[in-house]
């Protein structure tokens, strides 16, 4: 495959943006446009609900400095949106009319907070959490004496709760479940977080949906639960989780997938579509992972920025299948965790290192007798025993898990 002249990259977070500078690094000197619907330069995530929200911080990681695109010749067409793929013409057509023609073309679109198709969603006062915009404003509301109901005790539910409490708000979070995380971490791991926020002053409710948002003079006052119980609010966050963008792509044809959690764009190992030289990253991505043998659809930090970087390789005629493990961190009042690899809590086995009672452990979930996940709690040193663990699928026993130097069990 001749090295391409022209590359479109359609998504300007961190996915994108980590491609774009991946293929100016890697040498490539043809031309590379980001499209992308913010109006900042590109920029992470994981500070719009930790330290922006928490008020330590006005400003997220940004991607790449001010001058980099500049510098490195990425046009950038920001506030932007790109409506069309013209796959046999090879162009990308924006909300402008402006086409962008390419070679290859990068998806990486993103996603967007799902919401509830419920009476009263469309009240002022009902908050998501995904932009820089976003954080910033609801931090505004995060005050002294709030009634702040959260919708889902997922990370991002949890997260904002905890800096909800740091400005003393009054937190409420209502989650289906049983437990918060609970699909990931299972009852006992995701006990030691409900347990967390109940000791920070937050209200459960568990084990109970949402029925409808009420208001008065259009604007959100509370919610009501689906066993009858009343929440007055003064602000609601939903927290549901997050829908991939996959419009653009089913417009141009590409195939999609019906089997990862709320689908994405089906994609081989090395990223790529079912169109020649079309390729996908990020959120959008269901990417059929070697180690796993299945697809995956990651929406953490670390699988976009390493999808995005490692994309940029096959973008210039490579196929390197990508094979990281999904990896993903939380900050939670004084407790800071990370998550490595994909568990099955409800099937796999549990060993657990060190305290639960004090939040200083490591989890690991074995299955088959080898370690296919593994979460550390407040503990930092072993972070790359941890990784090889993980990523090699080490076999090992309790014991060995609980009482033995995890370096050397590593390799």
């Amino acid at each position: 495959m001749a090295e391409p002249q022209r590359i479109v990259i359609v998504g300007s977070g961190l996915a994108g943006a980590s491609a774009a500078g991946a293929l100016r690094t890697s040498g490539f000197s043809g031309e590379v446009t980001l499209i992308g619907q913010e109006p900042h330069r590109p920029y992470e995530l994981p500070p719009l609900s930790k330290g922006i929200l928490l008020g330590d911080t006005d400003t997220p990681d940004w991607v790449h400095d001010e001058d980099f695109y500049a510098k490195h010749d990425i046009q950038v067409a920001s506030r932007t949106e790109a409506r069309e793929v013209l796959l046999g013409d090879r162009v990308v057509v924006d909300d402008t009319g402006t086409r962008h023609p390419f070679d290859r073309l990068l998806l990486a679109t993103g996603s967007r907070p799902r919401m509830p198709s419920l009476p009263g969603a469309d009240l002022a006062g009902i908050r998501t959490l995904r932009t820089l915009d976003d954080s910033l404003a609801l931090r505004e509301t995060l005050t002294a004496g709030t009634r702040v109901v959260i919708i889902g005790g997922g990370w991002i539910g949890c997260e904002v709760a905890a800096a909800a409490r740091k400005h003393e708000a009054e937190v409420t979070i209502v989650e289906r479940l049983p437990l918060p995380l609970h699909p990931i971490l299972g009852d006992t791991v995701a006990a030691v977080f409900r347990d967390l926020h109940a000791q920070q002053g937050v209200t459960w409710k568990l084990g109970v949906g949402l029925a409808e948002f009420t208001g008065d003079g259009g604007r959100v006052t509370g919610v009501r639960l689906d066993d009858g119980t009343q929440l007055p609010a003064d602000v609601v966050i939903v927290a549901i989780g997050a829908v991939p963008r996959v419009e653009l792509a089913h417009a141009a044809g590409l195939e999609l997938s019906d089997s990862v959690p709320g689908g994405g764009v089906d994609t081989d190992a090395a990223l790529r579509t079912s169109a020649p030289g079309v390729f996908a990253a990020g959120d959008i991505a269901a990417h059929f992972h070697p180690r796993y043998e299945r697809r995956l659809r990651v929406e953490h930090w670390a699988n976009a920025k390493d999808q995005g970087a490692h994309v940029a390789g096959n973008l210039l005629g490579g196929a390197e299948p990508y094979t990281a493990s999904p990896f993903f961190f939380s900050d939670q009042y004084d407790l800071g965790m990370e998550v490595r690899g994909l568990a099955n809590p409800f099937r796999d086995d549990l060993v657990v290192r060190g305290d639960l009672a004090a939040r200083e452990f490591i989890a690991f979930w074995l299955r088959d007798g080898a370690v296919h996940a593994a979460v550390n709690v407040n503990m930092w040193d072993d972070g790359d025993a941890l990784q090889s663990l993980v990523d090699n699928q080490t076999k090992a026993d309790a014991k060995q898990l609980q009482d033995a130097d995890l370096a050397s069990l590593a390799g």
